[in-house]
């Protein structure tokens, strides 16, 4: 599988991006998808997850109420939709596929997109 982020940008505080990860592969569809983040200095971190059968998974404390992660399967996209941006979103996005393993922890993930850059200023 391949994946390709895209999507990321400046935005002002309070505003809304919508990243975009494309995929490869004929089995695209069988893999647990994931969203995360890592900023200058920091660990990266999960955002936000989704079975491969399109159910979304406990999101991060930090994205709750605010992101939404989906897919096409059928276009094999993954989207995050993500509102009511803070300063603290700025991060290198990544997207990320796995088979098997828990769906947050960036070392049980096998595919990562090459990540997409999001600035919010204050």
């Amino acid at each position: 599988v391949q994946l390709q982020a895209s999507g990321g940008g400046l935005v002002q505080a309070g505003g809304s991006l919508r990243l975009s990860c494309a995929g490869s592969g004929r089995t695209f569809n069988s893999y647990t998808m994931a969203w995360f983040r890592q900023a200058p200095g920091k660990e990266r971190e999960f955002v936000a997850g989704i079975s491969w059968t399109g159910g979304s998974l406990p999101y991060a404390d930090s994205a709750k109420d605010r992101f939404t992660i989906s897919r096409d399967n059928g276009k094999k996209t993954l989207t995050l939709d993500m509102n009511s941006l803070k300063p603290e979103d700025t991060a290198l996005y990544y997207c990320a596929a796995q088979r098997i393993g828990r769906y947050y922890d960036a070392a049980a993930f096998t595919y990562w997109g090459q990540g997409t850059q999001v600035t919010v200023s204050s």
